[in-house]
């Protein structure tokens, strides 16, 4: 007897019969009551394959339904279809209840496979091995169609043993000749970051297609062997049956932008044209990526002028573009030309931009972008929040970053490190201490970046104690080899402490050969403490190691300089001319109403030159009158009676003067600088914060200088 379905006995109204599903439903059904039988078998799958389109969970109850009803479930091509339209509607738990509870049916291969290949594609792999081995116990053995669908899912465990597994049963089945097969053994192992074996597979192959081309070709590119991906990529070219296709181009343009072989570059964007592959925004949006991380970025631009349908991904390309080329307002105005054209920024634009942001400490921008995150619904987004908190740091609003932090719920290693980075390049090392050891309560393991940070706050805060006790941790507690940057901050700590020779025997006694950083936080301990002698020898190593950077001159210079020996600080600087080393110019910037104004020493290019210059003055008595002494080590003129006048040309200074005339009165000051601030400077900032009532936040290259009521955030210990 026939059970009436749901539908059976509505009329279906003009307005749903225009729905596809419904429409088609109805009219098979009329056909078949015209005829007084049920819905066949092949009714059944037309609305199968029509409900797979359009995803709809109750199309598939309702055909579910039908099948029941009508005493279809043994037939094995419906089972089969059911079991995968459930999986594409993104209900695979009810295809596994679906195979699990349905014993009336023979399941065969191609059931099996069905089943394999969607718990593959849902991400389940180890389910997928499994069923693929009650398969093999129940007697059902596999073709080439279920090696296919299984060993993605070894890749997917990214566990080397389980492919290899596989691969051995391939070779007893016979199917180790299979093109198919072949192609995801190849594509399994490069997965599994075996390049070795997948070459061998690939080798071996008697047939390859271009899948089998492209899983070596983007095989090399994961596992950062960009030689061999261009190889491979030359390989396909060569060949007179198959030519690369879009994914082929793309992959060997990442390569090539990794390798900066922009002349290789150059070459596989002349093949695209032959191949008539360029007018692609796939292929268009990796030659610009490419050109933009070779240092190419006006060709870049180029392409992008010539791209009419730009999406998403095309825009992302320009802002990251313009931040990897240090073009940090053009990578906001790209941004906000997005938006203007209608393209909602997705993750990768939202957290490019705000590096941009925090790169040129553009809080009000900053603030601008936040809005945008909140209206378009990434709040909770973990990988934003950790750019949030990052961009509101580094912009000098500690508070900002932290009420961020406080907001987010699901926290990892990157939004806590975030926020310990946030308090240690503000000076707030107890507060570092407190994060890391709440991190460690909620269970998250810290990485490589967490000890930096927080060994960096135990250095620039005196505490060395505690800053072994985390280092010796490391291996200890947490399993972790120190790296470079880790021994450097030790370096650091010990020289900051005035215990020199205590890190020169730790440098000494490193596992690993010491690198610039290492060497170059040992002379700033010497400069700091006078210690010429150390100083020059170390100074000697870092010419060797990095002979064009001036830090190190400058430093060995100052040295000699602030000892009285003249001589040898000239010969320091023409040392520096003879091999082409120039000094950067040190400069700061202030944002005033929604602009950046940028200031050099003895600058005198501003429109307001002698209103600053009368500030100074100023300045200059207020200060002496609270006690200022300058600090003359830190002058560049070596005549004694031009020292002390020649430090209050520094540009922070300058930009402290314009900001005081510029911005409402007790408005937060906020500076950056694009080197070291000195100590004079320092001294000035802080008499400054308590004559002005006013709070100035100084960002120089290594962290930030809060000054209040007199007294600085970092201690005066830097």
């Amino acid at each position: 007897m026939k059970i009436p379905f749901l539908l059976d006995q509505i009329n279906i109204p003009p307005l749903f019969s225009k729905q596809p599903f419904l429409k088609l439903f109805h009219n098979l059904y009329l056909q078949s009551s015209s005829l007084s039988l049920p819905l066949s078998p092949t009714n059944l799958n037309t609305l199968i394959n029509n409900a797979v389109q359009t995803k709809n969970i109750k199309h598939a109850i309702q055909i579910h339904t039908q099948i029941i009803t009508n005493d279809y479930i043994s037939f094995p091509f419906l089972f089969n279809n059911l079991l995968n339209l459930y999986a594409k509607c993104g209900h695979i738990n009810q295809t596994l209840t679906l195979f699990s509870t349905t014993h009336v049916v023979s399941k065969n291969i191609v059931t099996w496979t069905s089943l394999i290949t969607q718990l593959s594609h849902n991400n389940r792999p180890f389910q997928a091995l499994s069923f693929f081995n009650q398969m093999r116990s129940t007697g059902v053995y596999p073709n080439h169609f279920t090696f296919s669908a299984v060993l993605p899912a070894c890749a997917d465990t990214m566990i080397a043993f389980h492919g290899e597994q596989i691969h051995s049963l391939i070779c007893m089945h016979a199917f180790d000749s299979d093109v198919f097969v072949g192609s995801a053994l190849v594509d399994m192992y490069a997965k599994c970051g075996d390049m070795g074996s997948a070459e061998r597979v690939f080798d071996e192959m008697p047939e390859r297609n271009l899948v089998s081309w492209n899983s070596m070709i983007v095989g090399s590119l994961e596992n950062k062997l960009y030689d061999g991906s261009v190889r491979f990529f030359k390989g396909v070219v060569g060949q007179t049956s198959i030519s690369p296709d879009q994914v082929s181009f793309s992959s060997v343009m990442s390569a090539i932008a990794n390798m900066g072989a922009v002349e290789i570059g150059k070459k596989v964007h002349g093949l695209g044209v032959k191949y008539g592959l360029i007018s692609l925004a796939y292929v268009k949006n990796s030659l610009m990526d490419m050109y933009c991380k070779c240092g190419l970025f006006e060709d870049a631009v180029k392409l992008f002028r010539t791209i009419e349908d730009r999406d998403v991904v095309t825009w992302n390309v320009m802002v990251m573009g313009s931040v990897q080329n240090d073009n940090y307002e053009e990578a906001c105005n790209y941004f906000w030309c997005m938006i203007g054209e209608g393209i909602s920024p997705d993750e990768a634009s939202f957290s490019s931009v705000l590096h941009a942001v925090a790169n040129i400490a553009a809080l009000d921008q900053g603030t601008l972008v936040h809005d945008q995150i909140i209206k378009t619904g990434f709040g909770t987004n973990i990988c934003i929040v950790s750019s949030l908190i990052s961009m509101y740091s580094r912009c000098g609003s500690l508070i900002d970053a932290h009420q961020v932090f406080e907001e987010s719920e699901d926290r990892n290693v990157v939004s806590w490190t975030a926020m310990i980075s946030a308090c240690q390049q503000h000076g707030c090392a107890s507060q570092v201490m407190e994060l890391f050891e709440s991190m460690l309560k909620e269970e998250i393991k810290p990485d490589y970046i967490t000890f930096v940070c927080i060994l960096s706050a135990c250095g620039h805060t005196g505490h060395v104690d505690e800053g072994f006790a985390y280092f010796n941790s490391m291996t200890k507690r947490h399993n972790m080899n120190p790296g470079r940057e880790h021994y450097a901050c030790m370096v650091d700590l010990l020289g900051r402490a005035g215990r020199l020779n205590e890190a020169k025997n730790f440098i000494e006694l490193m596992p690993i050969e010491p690198d610039a950083s290492i060497w170059g936080a040992l002379l700033a301990a010497c400069r700091n403490y006078g210690n010429l002698e150390m100083g020059r020898e170390v100074a000697e190593r870092l010419f060797e190691i990095e002979p064009d950077n001036p830090g190190n001159y400058v430093l060995l210079c100052n040295m000699y300089a602030r000892k009285g020996r003249l001589k040898e600080a000239d010969e320091v600087r023409r040392s520096m001319a003879v091999n082409g080393v120039r000094k950067e110019t040190g400069c700061s910037w202030i944002d005033v109403k929604n602009r950046t104004f940028v200031f050099t020493v003895h600058d005198r290019s501003h429109s307001r030159t002698n209103k600053i210059y009368e500030m100074l003055g100023k300045l200059k008595e207020l200060v002496k009158k609270k006690g200022y002494v300058a600090e003359t080590q830190y002058a560049i003129n070596n005549v004694e009676e031009y020292k002390e006048q020649s430090l209050w040309y520094h540009s922070e200074k300058l930009a402290l003067a314009f900001g005081l005339l510029t911005l409402p009165v007790r408005a937060p000051i906020r500076i950056k600088k694009n080197l070291t601030t000195c100590g004079d400077c320092h001294t000035v900032m802080k008499f400054a914060s308590e004559i002005f009532e006013r709070e100035i936040i100084v960002r120089d290259i290594n962290r930030f200088h809060r000054f209040a009521d007199g007294l600085c955030s970092c201690g005066d210990y830097w």
